[in-house]
């Protein structure tokens, strides 16, 4: 269904999958950002030693939100926090392949809701 509508199939993916979809309880760091569109994402992160050990997102919003948020999420898994810091939409529109160009600001919540976590707990805005 998804594929009709200019999604690639790794984006498709993503969306089933949801592999870093849900709550941390324990999280060093939770940050929330609302989109342009009304979508929210929830961003929590594990970290030990400057490293994402793991990472969670929650997400109210499409496939293209989820999808991003996925995709975010395992580029920056095992990952230090100044890479983090510096995840792009190009990134993420690379690791998903093709997403409808009406979905692309979904990209851009999911970086800048992970880029605002990882600004938050730099600056002691921690949970």
């Amino acid at each position: 269904m998804l594929a009709g509508t200019g999604y690639a199939e790794k984006a498709i993916e993503y969306y089933i999958r949801k592999a870093h979809m849900g709550d941390m309880p324990d999280a060093d760091q939770a940050s929330e950002m609302v989109g342009s569109c009304g979508d929210t994402m929830k961003v929590f992160l594990k970290i030990e030693n400057n490293i994402i050990k793991d990472i969670k997102y929650q997400v109210l919003g499409c496939p293209g939100a989820v999808s991003s948020a996925m995709a975010a999420a395992k580029l920056v898994k095992g990952k230090d926090l100044q890479y983090a810091g510096t995840v792009s939409d190009n990134d993420i529109f690379s690791e998903l392949e093709d997403i409808p160009a009406q979905k692309h600001h979904c990209i851009q919540l999911a970086v800048k809701a992970l880029h605002k976590a990882v600004d938050e707990y730099g600056n002691g805005k921690k949970r």
